[in-house]
């Protein structure tokens, strides 16, 4: 069972508002026509989606603002680290794979940890749109949501950036790699 403390203390709420704040106005073409001062009056009512994000920046995923929800007025973050967050590398893709491992597992898998942090792994589709915004994961490959039917023949999907278009690979679920990890979407 997760035993992370899943508060923030006023300064780190701060600190936290800060640096999403700086990184909003920084990419302004991730969030056209979106303000801070709304998204920020949605995160300080909502101390549980302000956890996670702080989860998010303390793995190196760099979230910020991606979109609106306009039927649910709920703000999507994604990681948008230039290459896979570094505090989630060196993962299999779920527990099954990570049970099934009879030497060499890694520390825990990309779903276990998204999971605790209180994220869902970007699908194949919202990690392509997240390369519309900019060039990631040029070194790294990240993790994606995979489709039943392929993770119960044992297999896994992943993406990356190379030679300037995005691809999509398979790989065993219970591989894991140094420059693999995973990004997440949230939405508050």
């Amino acid at each position: 069972m997760n035993t992370m403390k899943r508060d923030l203390s006023p300064t780190q709420r701060a600190e936290l508002l800060s640096s999403l704040k700086a990184r909003f106005e920084k990419n302004m073409n991730r969030h056209k026509g979106l303000e801070w001062t709304k998204i920020q009056a949605r995160l300080e009512s909502k101390a549980k989606q302000l956890w996670t994000l702080s989860e998010m920046e303390r793995t190196g995923g760099e979230p910020d603002v991606v979109g609106l929800d306009k039927q649910t007025g709920e703000y999507i973050f994604y990681d948008c680290s230039p290459e896979s967050p570094a505090g989630r590398r060196s993962l299999c893709y779920d527990r099954t794979a990570l049970d099934g491992r009879k030497e060499n597992k890694p520390k825990d898998s990309a779903m276990d940890l998204a999971a605790a942090i209180g994220i869902e792994l970007l699908t194949e589709k919202q990690y392509r749109a997240l390369q519309e915004l900019g060039n990631f994961d040029a070194k790294t490959s990240s993790w994606v949501a995979t489709p039943a039917d392929i993770r119960k023949r044992g297999g896994a999907l992943f993406c990356d950036r190379r030679y300037d278009t995005v691809f999509l690979y398979h790989n065993g679920a219970d591989s894991y790699y140094a420059a693999r990890g995973f990004r997440g979407s949230l939405r508050v």
